[in-house]
């Protein structure tokens, strides 16, 4: 083959043109395998650990409702029925929140207080034989920030609902976009220089027909961290990440516990609800001078609309022990994902170590002869070091790797 491109040599090779094309498809695949695999155990770990927190985080929200669902059904039975609907409303709104959709915390926590004051007029601070008309719930529903029936329970439930939420989404958000970053490293484009140089390290010696040699050490890495010098750029954003994952899990313990909040919103609830009886007369003044008298109309029958039983084994089991598994996964996820610090800043070094370079002191090849070996300057890891590559060129970051980069400074922010 005279019309060879890259593995051209002074004497005729076995390889034709079409083989090497294919030898160069073979190569760029075979980099990739190889990330891949590095890659895997990380990436199964993270998203195991994704789907496990979002599991526990569904599971205490449940709990969280049938608690204060409970709650109403054995302490106000009389209000059940039109709280529970409430109650149902308010922690689909949390679910949503954590779960990253974009509402405000401080929105449904007082649209919650701001429905349930009707309801608790019309049963415990002015009870009639027959209900308060739709008009004049809207009323009192529009004047409860004013009247402050509560008094500061709603101010508290935001306070604490703000800032355990919150670290519960960014956690998920952060989980994810490790995901991202992995699967954006796996898939790298590499350039023609890239491609050309792979080709040249692992089947241009097949051409001389040397099926046993393997590059030689100083040569591999010189090519794999030209080739991977875009992801050895994430490296600093990526220990940044993990120092910021684990001061955020240490700030998850304590007061704005998700498992704490959540788990005690019921006796929020009740709290708020014996403010308001304890203040019945001056807050039936302030309805009267704001709503006028109540105006009814025709009772409906109140029950209990809410099954205690649903789901009760696998929740009470789940309640015992939740808030130590969540602290306790979170530490020993924390713990493990630490020694993956170093992972995008040692990825080339790991690859030509574990899986494509000769041994130290073994005859090897060197991109045009097998020798005992190579003499060239090895380079650093990152773009600029690879100035001075004498295998690669590396021209300015991938905009690919660039967007990544930015997303994880955003989520360091956050």
């Amino acid at each position: 083959g005279v019309d060879l491109q890259v593995c051209t040599y002074k004497n005729l090779t076995c390889c034709t043109k079409k083989m090497e094309e294919s030898y160069q498809t073979a190569a760029k695949q075979d980099i990739q395998q190889v990330l891949q695999t590095s890659s895997a155990t990380l990436k199964f770990f993270i998203s195991r650990n994704a789907a496990a927190f979002q599991e526990t985080f569904e599971m205490l929200i449940r709990l969280a409702e049938n608690h204060t669902s409970t709650l109403f059904c054995t302490a106000y039975r009389n209000m059940a029925a039109e709280a529970t609907v409430h109650v149902q409303e308010f922690f689909t709104d949390v679910g949503l929140f954590i779960f990253g959709t974009d509402i405000s915390t401080l929105e449904f926590v007082n649209r919650f207080f701001d429905t349930l004051f009707p309801v608790v007029y019309n049963h415990v601070i002015n009870p009639g034989l027959t209900d308060i008309s739709l008009e004049y719930a809207e009323c009192l529903r529009m004047a409860r920030r004013d009247i402050r029936p509560f008094g500061n329970i709603p101010k508290k439930a935001m306070g604490q609902m703000g800032r355990s939420l919150l670290s519960s989404r960014t956690l998920l958000q952060a989980l994810n976009l490790g995901i991202e970053v992995i699967n954006t490293t796996d898939h790298m484009h590499f350039s023609k220089d890239c491609s050309r140089a792979l080709l040249r390290m692992l089947y241009c010696p097949l051409c001389q027909g040397l099926l046993l040699s393997k590059p030689c050490m100083g040569y591999c890495l010189n090519i794999i961290r030209g080739c991977l010098a875009d992801i050895a750029e994430v490296d600093l954003h990526w220990r940044r990440y993990i120092q910021s994952l684990e001061e955020l899990s240490s700030a998850m313990s304590g007061t704005y516990n998700i498992e704490h909040v959540l788990l005690n919103f019921h006796s929020l609830v009740n709290d708020a609800l014996v403010h308001a009886r304890i203040h019945e007369p001056e807050l039936s003044e302030q309805v009267k001078k704001i709503c006028g008298p109540p105006v009814r109309k025709p009772t409906q029958s109140p029950g209990c609309s809410f099954d205690q039983n649903k789901d009760n084994q696998g929740l009470k089991m789940f309640s015992r022990d939740s808030e130590e598994t969540l602290t306790k996964r979170r530490k020993e996820f924390m713990s493990h994902l630490r020694l993956y610090r170093a992972f995008f800043g040692g990825l080339a070094d790991q690859l030509c170590n574990n899986e494509l370079a000769a041994a130290d002191g073994l005859p090897c090849w060197n991109g045009e002869d097998v020798i005992k070996s190579y003499t060239r300057r090895v380079v650093g890891s990152g773009i600029k070091a690879q100035s001075i590559n004498p295998e690669v060129k590396v021209k300015g970051t991938d905009p690919v790797i660039s967007q990544i980069i930015d997303k994880l400074k955003h989520v360091i922010q956050v």
